[in-house]
């Protein structure tokens, strides 16, 4: 790591937490870009103001299906950046997909590759949205990275094998109780997109009466759903338990479903398993079955019924490999060597925010509780975030990194906030529950 950080980091980090989100052509610096290919294949790109500050934005873009060209910050933000003095970089990765095996090394490489070109930066921040978050938090977990902090927005830093268990509760739970005869696949799935268009179906078809609501209900709970998550609705009343459903169902078939097809090629089969879960203590475990019964009552059913349903049908095995590919790429620790901000909006509903809260408790104990730092905002909608919102999370790590002491959350943006607790949370090296061996 480096130590010649110098005050240009504070008070870069200062004037973009005073500074507008839009920048006009008028007020940007000149700037220096360039592109190459990585010895992976990757390409990689980068953008130098003339009055750098000395410091990197190393940029992880989230998960795409296909190979994307690379980009070294979202066109929100990037101008603003750079009148600021950051230099900006980052890769396409080698491969697209879910491409951490590749991403990771890529993205160390991004930097060697921009100091080859440019100079050594003095200080570098990764920092990526989803899937990229995830890179970014495998970054900072590396003490070879290259990083001195990170900022992991929206993430699914809970880790992959985690993230698909608690997905898996959820899927199989929807098609136990809303479509036992259908042709929805929970594991070995041939087309993510056909089966999506599966779920789409069930789904439709089960909200026309307050059973099947109620049975999708349970099925997002597991999954770790919140209760608000599409960005063009109010946030529901505590009180309207059909109003959560609704936000829950909106969220549900992309949110749980997706993206498997990819990551079982990559591990090379089923990684996910349910078979030691049982689903009554499951349920007691997210805190939200007061909410659930709620619904049952409402719609006229027999909770327990329900739950010794899903007790006794029938299970899904993983095997050892296929889990190890998934926790080599990637599963964290949450032991991060270098300062890591977590932010993330109260309603995403395609990346659990259980995942956060989970790598965020699991990182303190671990870590110190000065090592990450946790925050929320309270809206919906999965990385939609607003660039004063980036702007300002930026900032905060930059001064982490600068004074070594977390600045005061701004009021106006961040909230306080208890995610669901995730029910089989999953950690490299540490706690998972029922892994194959």
């Amino acid at each position: 790591m480096k130590t010649n950080m110098s005050r240009r980091l504070l008070l870069a980090a200062a004037a973009i937490m005073a500074a507008p989100a839009c920048v006009s052509a008028q007020e940007q610096e000149i700037v220096d870009h360039a592109a190459g290919v990585l010895d992976s294949g990757a390409e990689w790109a980068a953008a130098v103001p003339s009055d750098w500050n000395g410091v990197l934005l190393l940029w992880s873009h989230g998960y795409n299906p296909t190979l994307r060209a690379a980009e070294y910050a979202p066109s929100s933000v990037a101008d603003a950046l750079l009148a600021k003095g950051y230099a900006l970089a980052g890769s396409s990765y080698a491969s697209g997909g879910w491409a951490l095996e590749d991403a990771v090394p890529d993205q160390a490489a991004t930097i060697d590759a921009f100091s080859e070109k440019f100079s050594a930066p003095e200080t570098v921040i990764g920092w990526g949205m989803s899937m990229g978050g995830l890179v970014t938090t495998a970054l900072a977990e590396d003490e070879e990275s290259g990083l001195d902090g990170g900022l992991s927005l929206c993430s699914s830093m809970g880790g992959a094998v985690g993230m698909m268990n608690m997905a898996l509760d959820g899927a199989y739970a929807f098609k136990i109780l809303v479509a036992p005869q259908s042709d929805i696949h929970l594991v070995d799935v041939d087309d993510d997109l056909e089966n999506l268009r599966r779920v789409q179906a069930v789904l439709a078809s089960a909200r026309e009466t307050r059973e099947g609501r109620a049975r999708v209900a349970l099925a997002a709970v597991l999954a770790g759903l919140p209760g608000w998550t599409d960005a063009k609705s109010p946030k529901p009343a505590d009180d309207d338990i059909w109003a959560q459903e609704e936000q829950m169902a909106h969220a549900l078939p992309m949110g749980v479903f997706l993206p498997r097809t990819d990551q079982e090629k990559r591990a090379g089969g089923v990684f996910s398993w349910n078979d030691s879960v049982d689903y009554a203590a499951q349920l007691d475990r997210t805190g939200r079955r007061e909410f659930i019964e709620a619904l049952y009552a409402e719609a006229g059913l027999e909770l327990e019924s329900d739950l010794k349903r899903l007790n006794e049908g029938e299970r899904i095995t993983a095997q050892a490999e296929h889990v190890q590919y998934m926790l080599d790429n990637y599963t964290p620790t949450a032991a991060p060597r270098v300062p890591l901000l977590a932010v993330q909006r109260v309603g995403d509903g395609m990346t659990s925010p259980a995942l956060q809260g989970v790598y965020a408790d699991a990182a303190q104990a671990n870590s110190g509780e000065d090592m990450v730092k946790s925050l929320w905002i309270d809206a919906p909608g999965h990385c939609n975030f607003t660039p004063d919102e980036l702007l300002i999370s930026i900032a905060m790590i930059a001064e982490r990194i600068q004074t070594g002491a977390w600045p005061e959350p701004d009021e106006k943006t961040f909230t306080d906030y208890q995610p669901m607790p995730m029910q089989r949370p999953c950690f490299r090296g540490g706690a998972c529950e029922g892994l194959p061996e």
